[in-house]
């Protein structure tokens, strides 16, 4: 029996030499081991240690080197009712935190946010970024992420963040007062607000946010097209004017047709439009010619204004082929009035 009690081995060295990268949390290997009265403690920069009695976390250790006592051990002390003079080994489960800000993190939507937009009204957009955080009350974090357990990652406490962001991002979006098309611009202020909505969000897990950022909110690729269109429509404005441009850009283009623009008179200048041009040129050509009737010799009338001069049958159709070849009239309208000038040219 005394020969048992000399071979069991004491616990005087408490720490974490060697944290794995990645690592959160590591519960030191007490086993069936006792934690010798008065070991040593040493918890480095970055680090911090939590003592936990039958799962309830007790004594939180900054960095530094600690000698382990009932005075050093207060909470501990309390909960396994020892006497203020108490020698004897002891067990409980010591962990390890590492408290190193966590830089880099990625956050992005994996489904589109529905959100209410003050210029298009009810959009979904996608958003992604950057955040760092940083384990700051180890206590919280154990009793709400961790629990009793060998270790635990950043990797497996991620994706609760992540989602964490997103339920938020709605909010923000929402509150910002940001319309869509300037939140490219105002994307600090999202920035901002996204911090402003996380920190307690954070806190509440043992946790504190130390940047989060936005860097981009775009647009699922159907919305987008659909904003495109919008965008364009709003640069063309008037659209009168718009195709008064597309009818003098066109001439040009016609002139390097064959039958090129000679043939279609002063009457239809850079500036006119489509409408007016073709009403006019369709007008002389498909009206018939009427006989001019000498007027009597006794009627006292005033003289009346002199007839124009009929359109050269020759003229009338390059005309009309120039129209043709600019896309401005189809064909058939062509081929009809085609044939009322051949008519008149050849009776």
């Amino acid at each position: 029996m005394l020969g048992n009690f000399i071979k069991k081995q004491f616990i005087d060295v408490i720490e974490w030499p060697n944290p794995e990268e990645g690592l959160l949390m590591w519960r030191f290997p007490v086993a069936d081991q006792e934690i010798q009265n008065g070991a040593s403690l040493t918890v480095r920069e970055a680090q911090a240690a939590l003592f936990v009695d039958e799962g309830k976390a007790a004594d939180a250790f900054q960095p530094g080197r600690y000698t382990l006592t009932t005075q050093t051990l207060p909470i501990l002390t309390n909960l396994k009712n020892w006497d203020k003079l108490f020698q004897s080994p002891f067990k409980s489960d010591v962990y390890f935190f590492n408290t190193r800000q966590q830089l880099a993190r990625r956050w992005g939507t994996s489904q589109p946010v529905t959100v209410r937009d003050a210029d298009f009204g009810v959009i979904q957009l996608r958003s992604f970024g950057m955040y760092a955080y940083r384990i700051s009350d180890p206590a919280a974090f154990f009793r709400e992420v961790t629990g009793v357990g060998a270790s635990y990652s950043g990797e497996q406490l991620e994706q609760q963040l992540r989602n964490l962001a997103m339920t938020q991002l709605a909010a923000a979006f929402g509150t910002s007062g940001i319309p869509f098309l300037d939140m490219a611009a105002n994307q600090v202020l999202l920035s901002q607000k996204m911090n402003e909505l996380l920190l307690p969000e954070f806190a509440k897990l043992g946790l504190t946010l130390e940047n989060f950022t936005v860097e981009s909110v775009t647009l699922p690729e159907n919305v987008q097209k659909a904003l495109d269109s919008k965008m364009s429509m709003g640069i063309i404005g008037d659209m009168g004017k718009f195709t008064q441009y597309q009818t003098a850009t066109a001439i040009p283009m016609a002139a390097q047709n064959e039958g090129g623009i000679a043939g279609i008179g002063a009457g239809l200048g850079v500036g006119a439009g489509i409408g007016q041009a073709m009403a006019g040129a369709m007008g002389g050509m498909m009206q018939p010619q009427q006989p001019v009737q000498a007027a009597p010799a006794q009627a006292a009338q005033p003289a009346a204004p002199a007839a124009p001069a009929a359109e050269d049958p020759q003229a009338k159709l390059a005309k009309l082929k120039t129209l043709l070849d600019g896309n401005l009239i189809s064909a058939e309208d062509y081929e009809k009035a085609k044939a009322e000038v051949l008519k008149q040219l050849i009776g």
